[in-house]
């Protein structure tokens, strides 16, 4: 597995689906699991410490709230992770991004955007780094890119 796609719970997964969409699009190998930073202190650690030994390249880590995991995570990895805020109720997604993107200097998270475009940037943002080393995935990349721009072009047809 080249991604390891982690929900705070199984209530993230219709905001994560977006993401392991793209994942398969592009080629990128994943797997996915619930791991509750505060729920399962224990099961995270024991992940965030063996991810990298188990053979992944990064870790997509997506949570509301108070949005510890992927900080969390990344506290016990040296593998790269990326937060993707999940939309609250309560503050529609602001906690969970500030959660995120106010990590201490030391342990960085690649946080991405609130909703569904966080979730999608976060399958295009590993499939950049998976890329670097795996020109499958690059190709596939490039290729959605040249589709994105067609279709942007084709659009501007539809104005006339």
């Amino acid at each position: 597995m080249q991604v390891a796609l982690v929900m705070g719970s199984i209530s993230d997964w219709p905001h994560v689906k977006a993401t392991a969409q793209l994942l398969d699009q592009l080629h990128v190998s994943y797997s996915k699991r619930v791991i509750s930073a505060h729920r399962m202190p224990k099961q995270l650690q024991s992940f965030g410490s063996k991810a990298k030994s188990e053979h992944y390249q990064l870790i997509i880590a997506a949570a509301g709230g108070a949005a510890h995991l992927p900080g969390m995570l990344a506290a016990n990895t040296p593998l790269p992770v990326i937060g993707v805020p999940v939309q609250t109720k309560a503050l529609g997604g602001m906690d969970s991004l500030l959660s995120m993107v106010q990590m201490p200097s030391g342990i960085p998270v690649a946080t991405v955007a609130i909703g569904n475009a966080g979730a999608k940037n976060a399958a295009l943002l590993a499939a950049q780094i998976i890329g670097l080393h795996d020109s499958d995935v690059e190709k596939q990349l490039i290729n959605y890119r040249q589709n994105q721009t067609k279709e942007a072009i084709k659009s501007n047809e539809n104005l006339k």
